[in-house]
């Protein structure tokens, strides 16, 4: 018997590999894919596969032309009927002033953040919807919901992915298909993104003060466990969105905050 397929966009080290183990626990297949990184994605597919589940993986550019749909088109045919997608790619360009943002950068954080979630719902829908069910789970952060100063670009991005999640509700729910709009709110404790912006030294500090058995960071298999939750409640009662950060971090509408680290 075909295993349903969890499909994962942005399969880092962090929440995106955490919700592919997480999934192929419980039977699914997880497919993994992210921009670079060959070896990482290797081991995260060595992980699954010693703890007794299925994986499989591949570099994508989420960005080129074709990307997404071809890789859709080929797990539908030729590995399973994809059940879950997560859209777990991230647009952060870091700190920047309106004047340092060029219009390479502005543009790209929209192509990343929400065309390639149309382009990812526009290949899979027809699918789900054929099968009158499926779940597509979308990872959010802070700018999705406030516009910080520097995050123009960002925040421009998310907030256009929270309303393309809204309309693909809106028009597909009904249809058993169910879409979930998640906000990260607060830093994730994950090496390949804040411990890349941060660097290995300021990361561990941050992880010493903060996180570990402070909890004070978002820990990715905790997240994770929501996630698979989302994507098995009964359609009576669907989460279209939720926010998730740790307990000693004040909510986004409470403070006017930092930089969003997602």
């Amino acid at each position: 018997m075909t295993k349903p397929v969890c499909l994962i966009l942005g399969a880092g080290a962090g929440i995106g590999g955490h919700v592919a183990k997480r999934f192929a626990r419980e039977g699914y297949h997880a497919c993994l894919a992210r921009r670079s990184d060959q070896a990482g994605l290797e081991k995260l597919v060595a992980e699954i596969e010693a703890e007794g589940g299925s994986a499989s993986g591949c570099l994508l550019n989420a960005v080129e032309e074709g990307s997404i749909e071809q890789r859709v088109i080929h797990i539908e045919a030729q590995v399973g009927p994809i059940a879950v997608a997560v859209f777990n790619l991230g647009a952060q360009i870091g700190d920047r002033g309106l004047a340092s943002t060029t219009l390479k950068q502005f543009e790209m954080g929209w192509r990343m953040a929400t065309f390639g979630l149309f382009r990812l719902a526009q290949v899979l829908f027809p699918y789900m919807e054929q099968r009158g069910k499926g779940a597509l789970l979308v990872t959010s952060a802070t700018a999705a919901m406030r516009g910080n100063a520097g995050q123009h670009s960002h925040a421009a991005a998310m907030g256009g992915r929270r309303m393309l999640c809204q309309s693909l509700n809106a028009q597909f729910a009904s249809k058993g298909i169910h879409v979930a709009h998640i906000v990260i709110d607060g830093a994730v404790d994950a090496p390949d993104t804040l411990g890349k912006m941060l660097g290995p030294e300021r990361f561990q500090a941050l992880r010493e003060k903060k996180g570990l058995e402070h909890d004070g960071l978002l820990v990715p298999a905790e997240v994770a466990n929501t996630y698979f939750h989302i994507a098995h409640q009964h359609r009576s009662a669907w989460t279209f969105e939720l926010d998730l950060r740790a307990h000693s971090d004040l909510a986004w509408w409470n403070h006017a905050g930092s930089p969003d680290l997602r």
